[in-house]
């Protein structure tokens, strides 16, 4: 169904989001909350408490039959066939040309059966592509309206949630997920979050979205959990070095040059763009992503150039002031021989180039 240009998209928890008096924006077509407090009060919160977040705008992708396994092997760049029943990863979602059309989770629900996280904007395009694409006749299904999405971040995470749930939560490893009742609802909870701190993010009915969003608030305020919006979701996980669909990678980047060879696992037999990626793994990458620091007080923000000898060589895909780290920090793209940690790089902000140094990722690291 297309909607009217002028239509956005609502979560569930909307009239909530409005009620608590959320800066509300549109986000892929979203109306989604970006602010509560205060983005350096949600960020801070969420690094030394815990912050709520409705990220119920995430798409969602099921896979089943026989051939389920086969088809997210074919379009997706990292190696499903060693996932364990309840085990997740992030995974690339492949163009013909080795690029990326969505960057997304992978949960393993059984031999038969696959559920994707896709990002919001990208959902309805992601789904047809995958269908486009199966040739082998697995079982689809575009399965967002079905589910609303809470993501619990931050070190006091797992106690709030423990509180409403007899699942012995403590034992799920990171990227694992399980199934169980939150206070009461049937939910998926995987221990997986985009923040860089530990977390979960449970999946459930739409209809019981305000029941989980008021038993998690009430369970977290004496821990000094707090709702959070899309702005503190976006400093956390650059802090995390994490990258974003549409900044740090699109259809133009590929995994390698995004930092993200990791996730792509060129010794399968065949996925879409392998044969482009082990070409650029052979003959060398025209450009790297790298973190940067200011040097000076001015942050480098989305979209600035990287300038080298009064010339355009890169561009700053994510930048700006990190509330915890109190830097200003960015990622960019540079070419070959300016990616070393420790060089200096320029930062055109308006009419002035601002110094700025390549430091290693993730700028922060939780400690275990």
């Amino acid at each position: 169904m297309t909607l009217p240009a002028t239509e956005l998209r609502k979560t569930a928890l909307n009239s909530v989001h409005r009620r608590m008096g959320a800066k509300m924006v549109n986000f892929g077509g979203w109306d989604m909350p970006v602010e509560y407090s205060g983005i350096i009060a949600e960020h801070l919160a969420t690094r030394t408490a815990a912050g709520l977040f409705d990220v119920s705008h995430m798409g969602e992708i099921e896979v089943r039959g026989g051939t389920a396994l086969d088809l997210v092997q074919h379009v997706s760049c990292n190696d499903a066939s060693k996932l364990a029943v309840g085990q997740a990863h992030y995974s690339g979602l492949m163009t013909h040309q080795g690029t990326f059309v969505d960057d997304l989770l992978v949960h393993k629900i059984s031999d038969r059966h696959y559920f994707l996280c896709v990002n919001a904007g990208n959902q309805d395009a992601d789904f047809e592509h995958i269908r486009g694409n199966n040739a082998m006749r697995a079982e689809l299904e575009n399965s967002g309206p079905r589910f609303s999405q809470l993501a619990i971040q931050g070190p006091k995470a797992l106690g709030i949630l423990q509180k409403l749930t007899k699942v012995p939560i403590a034992d799920l490893k990171y990227y694992w997920f399980t199934f169980g009742e939150v206070s009461g609802v049937h939910c998926l909870i995987a221990r997986t979050g985009y923040t860089g701190e530990d977390g979960f993010e449970i999946y459930f009915e739409p209809k019981h979205s305000e029941t989980l969003w008021d038993a998690l608030m009430n369970a977290g305020q004496s821990a000094g959990m707090i709702p959070c919006g899309l702005g503190a979701r976006n400093t956390l996980r650059l802090e995390a070095g994490m990258c974003l669909y549409g900044h740090e990678i699109d259809d133009t980047t590929t995994p390698l040059e995004a930092g993200l060879g990791w996730i792509c696992k060129l010794n399968k037999h065949e996925f879409m763009g392998r044969d482009i990626i082990l070409r650029q793994k052979e003959n060398g990458l025209p450009r790297t992503l790298v973190g940067f620091e200011m040097v000076g007080k001015q942050p480098g923000r989305d979209g600035c150039t990287v300038v080298d000898h009064g010339k355009q060589v890169g561009r700053v895909t994510s930048g700006s002031p990190a509330p915890f780290l109190k830097k200003n920090i960015g990622m960019a793209y540079v070419p070959p021989g300016m990616d070393k940690v420790g060089a200096e790089l320029l930062i055109g902000i308006r009419t002035n180039e601002a110094q700025a140094k390549i430091v290693p990722l993730p700028f922060y690291k939780r400690a275990k």
